[in-house]
């Protein structure tokens, strides 16, 4: 009989483990080397800027907490194990259900000693890292020099340290929770804990063990119970943040006492673990529980419910006196200048005289409803395009200040069409070219802008500089990407702008600037086709050593990665600074931990027909401020960055982390101080607090007795109306100054709802024209308060009486004849003739086809009275009596410009039908008017489908005196 031995276990082929290990290691390589790449390319392109310190702080920052982190929860995790199984009980007898789970967990023992700590670390590293800058703010924290109203501590304590207090207790209890639990379950496994016939027997390593762990975590919870007393004053309440009489005097209480008994239980935990009984505190963690119960939830209940809520308004009183002085600080809107305003409402001769400078400045080119025209106008090629709604700007024209109406021509590559190719995206269409500016105040003779910068090249005031740069290398539709730059003497391959018919050839131009990283060796090119996925940087012979690669060109992606702690506006605007074209952005520093201030979220509140959908990372707010106000520069994209605010204590936390990011606001030149303006999301913000906090006495604040709201925009149902700029007067004003304004009415719902106005505020937005110093009267709040005896029409009602009136609407039906439609312009409201003057430019365009919105009427409201006329000044002089008193912009119509614009080939006319003509009306008729009106409308329509404004200017013309016509014979 023979026998034969068993197989030897198959193993791996030496060469197999060999490729196997080559395999992963090249893959760990691949990775690693990607993740190298995208960090290389994040250095090059912070030290192009000269900002490598944010991003090196922030890198050392993440890393720092990280291992803070890791270790913090990894090794008290693993010494919980270690400490678990090496003082297990060497002889215990366990159960055949224990054996079993031994023999499955064994062979993994070790494996799952290093490895739980390890798995757990990297959770707790990683969320660690997350609150980096909570614990860097913290450690550079300032004091503030304001107390909170109830345990008179430094506000400063609120905004940096109470985040970072919680953030610590947190992470510590999530620490002991784990530990606790690896504890049970290893002392389990291995016999120090065992459960059977109704007996649960602990080894004294393991007792010791357990209540220690124990009662660290009632000592840590203990902290957390303290803690919460101050987050009272920066949670919401049914009314109020912060606490009420409840929360001081029953609440607060209850914490602090519940405080103690949680450190009381902690001690009787640590007494276990030497004197081996259970039974104290367990006794007492019952006792905790219930008098959480008790003194937590019952007897805030109890005070609430039969001493509050009778007598609200007596015992709260003192409380959302604090609310009210509290939020008004955070917001900003404490020093604000409110003024009883009795307006007038009847419209008599020369009522405007004394505001003439007022009117003069009345913008009638609505931003959001010109776009179309200046595209016709001034695009020129399908490759620009400009930001709608158009931004609003001032300049010094001639001595004298001028409210614009600007926009940037910016490239827009994805309209090459069959042009489209690497080559042309990349580097032959690199830029756009020019700032277009219009005056806000004036008009053509056939309704369009009058331009004071344009063309191509640029023409007009600002580029008469000598230094004008009108390219824009960064702007808001840059391409993703461009690959600019090349040695001296080199032929250029940039298209600068192009002349001549379509097709033609334009000048080519060289970039000049320091506006990306080099791209001018062939690692810095591999970096670069890694990160966007393109072979073509890499193998291109036009890219070469001087190249430079320009990305991330959005003024608000360009500030986002520089100052990362602020929040920005969502509306930057260009403007030209000594010579140069710069973006200018607001930056905000917020926080949801100012105490007793109102929470408001901040994507509802600066939400309107403008800005629809905003989003943030941090929306629920109760303090803001601009501390920051930013450039970007158009050409080379460097980006700069002022201390607006100095005084903030949130910026001078985050100037102590990036000591070299924020510069002075001395720096800021004179140009550059006579184009910054009060940012819009900021007071969008501040009127949707004084909503409800322009009172200033607590009865009111709890009655809500004039509680208001902002109205819809008349022209977007269901969209708040945005706030608009405009250079007026208001009352206590010495002079005009450029200011931005919105309206109020009364807080209701449904059909009980009233549309008057119940208060104007507006805010000065002009900062100077000094170097380095901030204008007086910059940012003030002023406040009409519209007494309760006089009836002023709310936006809502005048745009009803405008479309009601049966003059104004028989007019508009004129208008819209044939394939036009008519749109209805920002409504403005100005305090001028002791009352308030509402002002809407009336604007024609074709309804299908090329659109060209044409301003074509005015309508004013003063009180009850409105009139409808062809410009402002007429308007007004109709509206008061004949003679308002007062000058507008567009006294004298600019005629039309013959060459301001390349003219298209007309349209060919079309041809005659067999068809027999129609007889032509009496002549003099009311029908032969109404020919003369629909033919006039027809070949308005034609022109304007042709682009050809010469014909539409005497086709407008034509229209214009049949409607005349029309009215005479209507009132005959």
């Amino acid at each position: 009989m023979t026998t034969t031995s068993a197989p030897a276990p198959a193993t791996p082929s030496r060469p197999r483990r060999i490729l196997g290990i080559t395999v992963a290691i090249v893959a760990a390589l691949v990775v690693a080397f990607f993740v190298f790449a995208s960090l290389y390319a994040d250095w090059l392109w912070y030290r192009q800027l000269e900002f490598e310190g944010v991003l090196l702080t922030q890198w050392v920052a993440r890393i720092a907490m990280f291992a803070i982190g890791f270790l913090g929860m990894a090794v008290p995790v693993w010494l919980a194990i270690q400490l678990a199984y090496r003082l297990r009980p060497v002889y215990a007898r366990l159960s055949s259900q224990l054996d079993r789970y031994q023999e499955v967990v064994e062979p993994l023992r070790r494996l799952a000693m290093w490895g739980i700590p390890v798995f757990f670390g990297f959770f707790a590293g990683f969320a660690a890292s997350a609150q980096w800058q909570t614990t860097w703010l913290w450690f550079n924290g300032v004091p503030t020099g304001d107390v909170d109203p109830e345990f008179g501590l430094d506000t400063g304590f609120y905004l940096f340290a109470l985040p970072f207090y919680g953030a610590v207790v947190g992470f510590v209890s999530a620490v002991l929770l784990i530990c606790l639990l690896v504890t049970a379950v290893v002392s389990y496994l291995y016999g120090s804990v065992r459960v059977g016939q109704r007996e649960l027997r602990i080894s004294k390593a393991a007792r010791i063990q357990l209540a220690i762990l124990a009662g660290l975590y009632l000592a840590v919870q203990a902290v957390s119970l303290f803690l919460d007393r101050y987050r009272l004053l920066v949670e919401q309440g049914d009314r109020i943040t912060g606490p009420g009489y409840t929360g001081v005097n029953a609440v607060i209480p209850g914490l602090t006492i519940l405080s103690i008994v949680a450190a009381l239980v902690a001690v009787l935990f640590f007494v276990t673990a030497v004197i081996g009984r259970w039974r104290y505190p367990l006794i007492a963690t019952a006792l905790l529980i219930v008098s959480s119960l008790v003194v937590g939830v019952g007897y805030p209940w109890v005070v609430n419910t039969f001493q509050v809520l009778p007598n609200q308004a007596a015992f709260e009183r003192p409380f959302y006196e604090r609310n009210l002085e509290m939020t008004k600080k955070a917001y900003g809107i404490d020093g604000l200048e409110k003024i009883e305003f009795t307006a007038e409402t009847s419209a008599e001769e020369g009522q405007l005289r004394a505001d003439a400078q007022t009117t003069t400045q009345i913008r009638i080119m609505d931003p959001a409803i010109i776009g179309p025209t200046v595209r016709q106008l001034e695009q020129y090629r399908a490759y620009y395009q400009f930001q709608e709604p158009l931004d609003v700007d001032r300049y010094e024209i001639d001595g004298e200040m001028q409210d614009t109406i600007v926009s940037v021509r910016e490239l827009n590559v994805d309209q090459l069409g069959a042009g489209s190719s690497w080559v042309n995206e990349t580097l032959v269409y690199t830029h756009g070219y020019g700032l277009v500016a219009a005056a806000g105040n004036e008009r053509t003779s056939d309704g369009n802008p009058v331009f004071l910068e344009r063309g191509i090249p640029a023409q007009g005031f600002l580029s008469d500089n000598p230094d004008f740069e009108p390219r824009v290398y960064f702007g808001e539709y840059s391409p993703t990407y461009s690959i600019v730059g090349a040695p001296e003497g080199a032929t250029p391959i940039e298209l600068d702008y192009p002349s001549g018919a379509d097709g033609g050839a334009g000048p080519r131009v060289t970039f000049e600037g320091d506006g990306g990283p080099s791209v001018g060796n062939m690692f810095h090119r591999l970096i670069y086709a890694l990160r966007f996925q393109s072979e073509q940087i890499l193998f291109s012979e036009d890219v070469n050593e001087e190249s430079q690669i320009l990305y991330d060109r959005d003024p608000l992606t360009r500030v986002e990665k520089v100052a990362p702690y602020l929040e920005l506006d969502s509306d930057p605007y260009p403007t030209v600074v000594d010579g140069r074209i710069v973006w200018v952005v607001d930056g905000y520093t917020l926080s949801s931990n100012y105490p007793y201030s109102t929470t408001v979220p901040l994507s509802q509140a600066i939400a309107d027909s403008n800005n629809t959908q905003p989003r943030f990372a941090l929306d629920d707010i109760n303090y803001i401020r601009n501390s920051v106000k930013a450039t970007v520069d158009a050409y080379d994209g460097s980006v700069t960055l002022y201390a607006w605010d100095p005084e903030d204590p949130l910026l001078q936390a985050w100037q102590n982390v990036y000591p070299t990011a924020v510069q002075p606001i001395s720096e800021m030149s004179a140009d550059l101080m006579s184009h910054v303006r009060y940012p819009t999301d900021l007071f969008k913000v501040q009127r949707a607090m004084l909503q409800i906090y322009h009172v200033d006495d607590a009865q009111s604040f709890y009655e809500r007795d004039n509680a208001w709201a902002t109205p819809e925009d008349p022209q977007n149902p269901n969209q708040l109306q945005p706030p608009y700029y405009l250079t007026m007067q208001m009352p206590g004003q010495e002079a005009p100054s450029f200011s931005m304004f919105t309206t109020f009415i009364p807080s209701s719902t449904g059909a009980a709802s009233r549309n008057v106005l119940m208060g104007y505020l507006a805010v000065d937005s002009n900062a100077g024209q000094e170097a380095g110093v901030k204008g007086e009267d910059y940012g003030k709040l002023r406040l009409l308060e519209i007494a309760a005896s006089t009836t002023v029409p709310g936006p809502g009602q005048v745009q009803n009486t405008f479309d009601s009136d049966t003059a104004v609407s028989s007019q508009i039906n004129i208008l819209q004849q044939g394939q036009s439609e008519v749109l209805n312009g920002n409504l403005l409201t100005l305090p001028v003739g002791g009352g308030l003057l509402y002002v809407q430019p009336v604007f024609v365009q074709a309804s299908q086809g090329t659109q060209l919105p044409t301003l074509r009427k005015i309508l004013v409201a003063f009180g009850d009275d409105i009139a409808f006329e062809d410009t402002l000044a007429e308007a007004l002089d109709v509206l008061f009596g004949g003679d308002s008193g007062a000058t507008a912009g567009d006294d004298e119509v600019v005629p039309v410009e013959p060459d301001a614009t390349p003219t298209p080939e007309p349209t060919a006319p079309a041809e005659p039908g067999d068809e027999e003509p129609t007889p032509a009306p009496e002549a003099g008729s009311y029908e032969a008017a109404l020919q003369d009106a629909r033919e006039a409308m027809m070949a308005r329509e034609e022109a304007l489908r042709a682009g050809d404004l010469t014909a539409f200017a005497e086709a407008d013309e034509r229209l214009t005196a049949a409607v005349e016509q029309l009215l005479e014979l209507s009132g005959d």
